[in-house]
């Protein structure tokens, strides 16, 4: 097969990358060219480029249920992470932070920098809500626990993760201690599928990629709430209510809110069409290749994702076989492929290294049918019955 030629290709790498939507393009387009003024100039045409700018931020605002200058546009997921670990961590240098054990690299890297506590997660990488408090001492300022896993889609309970924090700042009330708590969650995963609003979610800072909800790569927004005060990754001119200085790439911003809008107004419908689609690509899996073992949590896991050991099948083999019959699956994470360690993520759920680089993914999104469903389950199991 020619594999070349993308519309022979049944793509199941949504979690790594997804196309961008004709109607983001075009939301996008007038900022390439007639409308390429600079936002903080003072004439005529740069203002009207700041409205729509304005106007972008008060979209992502409403998915939030925040105020628009709650919203910093960054360029990315990787980015708004730095930002909100790091920024907080500089403000509390002597103090610690929790984070999952799960965690994308976007934040176990940065976390790797102060003094860092890690919490367990169970056997469906589920955070262990008990573990998480056993971690919190009297100087923990940060807590960074994603919505929903990159790699086995686990959703984990933010709301309790939330009441727990919620409970130490009132006990550190009483105590005396004037040290803030706070919570953060990279939401990449979980944008096209679940309710963002950060009031009912109990978070304090949330990290959404674009690349992730059919926008543009090397687009994204930190959520900050109001009155916390993060130390800026980048200086200068004090775009970004001054956390994040340069000129901005309106576009960009532009493009994320379209993104964020269609995925946030489809997203019932979404969940609904993959759910089926997960279900009947599991169920298939079962009959006709028995010894695939589904890992993550069942229940509590994102729609589109179908994540399997096979034992005794070297994982990157079968990758190059399944492309050659036109399948585009993934090892784990794109964004650390080329290391050949075993995924920390399988790791920390208690499989064994041989498990792991045994592992594929598969996940679906908007242009995913049955019937590519089916030649998914077909061609793995001609190569590994």
């Amino acid at each position: 097969m020619d594999t070349n030629n993308s519309n022979s290709l049944a793509y199941f790498d949504y979690a790594a990358a997804t196309p961008l939507d004709d109607r983001v393009l075009q939301a996008m387009q007038p900022l390439f060219a007639g409308l390429f003024y600079n936002p903080s100039a003072n004439y005529g045409p740069a203002r009207q480029v700041s409205q729509q700018l304005l106007a972008a931020r008060a979209k992502v605002a409403h998915w939030l249920g925040s105020r628009p200058s709650e919203v910093i546009f960054t360029a990315g997921g990787t980015e708004a992470n730095n930002l909100a670990i790091h920024g907080i961590m500089r403000r509390h240098p002597k103090a610690n932070l929790v984070v999952s054990a799960i965690e994308h690299d976007a934040v176990l890297h940065p976390a790797a920098q102060y003094d860092r506590r890690i919490a367990k997660v169970d056997s469906q990488g589920l955070l262990e809500l008990e573990d998480l408090r056993r971690q919190i001492d009297d100087s923990t300022v940060l807590i960074s626990v994603m919505y929903a896993n990159n790699e086995i889609g686990t959703v984990q309970p933010l709301r309790e993760v939330a009441r727990i924090i919620t409970e130490v700042r009132g006990q550190r009330r009483q105590d005396g201690n004037s040290l803030p708590i706070y919570l953060h969650s990279d939401a990449c995963q979980a944008a096209n599928y679940f309710d963002l609003h950060a009031a009912r979610l109990g978070v304090d800072l949330l990290t959404l990629n674009g690349g992730k909800i059919y926008g543009p790569k090397q687009s994204g927004i930190l959520y900050v709430k109001a009155g916390i005060s993060l130390e800026p990754l980048i200086q200068g001119g004090g775009q970004e209510q001054g956390l994040r200085s340069g000129t901005e790439n309106v576009a960009a911003c532009i493009g994320f809110a379209e993104a964020l809008d269609i995925a946030q107004t489809m997203r019932h419908d979404e969940v609904y069409r993959l759910q089926q689609l997960q279900e009947q690509f599991i169920m298939a899996l079962q009959t006709i290749l028995p010894q695939a073992t589904v890992n993550g949590s069942r229940k509590k896991r994102l729609p589109n994702n179908v994540h399997i050991s096979i034992t005794g099948h070297d994982n990157e083999r079968l990758l190059v076989q399944l492309e050659a019959k036109g399948i585009l699956a993934a090892a784990g994470s794109a964004c650390s492929a080329s290391n050949e360690e075993p995924s920390h993520v399988l790791r920390a759920t208690g499989l064994s290294d041989a498990e792991a680089q045994s592992s594929l993914r598969f996940t679906m999104g908007r242009q995913t049918t049955d019937s590519m469903v089916r030649q998914a389950v077909t061609a793995l199991a001609s190569i590994c019955v």
